[in-house]
């Protein structure tokens, strides 16, 4: 059921308009969490989309409620990997869409175990000038932004515009030249950190304590870009079951994390 937020979320303030009115379903306990806003590219390359995940999963198992968008690349990397019942995903319609409809399985998980807000009544469709308020809400919630992926004129530039303007801490990851140039150029502008050691920086946010981010070996082997009939060979199951719940893809006959 749509109901509306009554009460006031402190993080919004740094947005340039205080939203009129905020819609929800699901947990908004999840509020109150240490939050970190997790965006980028939906076409990521494949390294990005390895490291975005596993930025999102152990943020997640260290108590960090990750923040997103919902739409398809790196937000529902992040979503998928912090799991439901730890994540926020902001919508830029009304939340009977369940926008964009691929994502629709995802968005319905997130509904029951987590957070899904939207400053849209119900009806309003996926309109062009909904999504850089979509995206200024991303922002705000989170306690500093990460960009994994990002084009120089893409949405997500225009996100990092609203987190220099809210004087956010912004975290990238390093990419080669010709890759994610809009990442790279904050970098050599001096306007974001780059992430090198995911663990690392995983401990400056959450408690990542010797034992308590649990590896899951199969996606460390998935890393290496395995055959098929070489990931069967040693994880019959796991592939099954992994592709089952869209951790992984089979492409070009070869394992590749989604």
């Amino acid at each position: 059921m749509i109901e509306t937020i009554d009460f006031h979320i402190p993080e919004l303030d740094a947005m340039k308009r205080y939203p009129k009115e905020i819609f929800y379903i699901g947990a908004t306990e999840l509020l109150t969490r240490p939050k970190i806003s997790i965006v980028g590219s939906r076409k990521p390359n494949q390294y990005a989309r390895q490291v975005t995940y596993e930025i999102a999963s152990k943020l997640s198992q260290a108590g960090v409620c990750i923040v997103s968008g919902g739409a398809i690349g790196v937000d529902a990397i992040c979503h998928k990997a912090a799991g439901a019942n730890n994540t926020i995903m902001v919508a830029g319609t009304g939340l009977d869409k369940r926008y964009p409809a691929i994502n629709k399985n995802i968005i319905e998980d997130m509904e029951k175990e987590g957070l899904v807000l939207s400053q849209f009544q119900a009806g309003v469709a996926s309109y062009k000038y909904n999504f850089p308020l979509r995206n200024e809400l991303v922002v705000a919630l989170g306690d500093i932004l990460i960009v994994t992926y990002a084009d120089i004129n893409s949405g997500t530039m225009r996100s990092v515009q609203d987190a220099l303007r809210m004087k956010k801490e912004i975290y990238v990851l390093p990419h080669r030249v010709g890759e994610s140039d809009g990442t790279n150029k904050l970098l050599n502008k001096g306007l974001a950190k780059a992430i090198y050691d995911v663990d690392e920086f995983v401990a400056k946010f959450g408690d990542i304590k010797q034992g308590n981010i649990i590896k899951d070996n199969f996606l460390e082997y998935c890393k290496t870009n395995p055959t098929y009939d070489e990931a069967i060979a040693k994880f019959a199951a796991k592939v099954f079951e992994y592709e089952l719940n869209g951790k992984i893809t089979i492409k070009n006959a070869k394992i590749q994390i989604i």
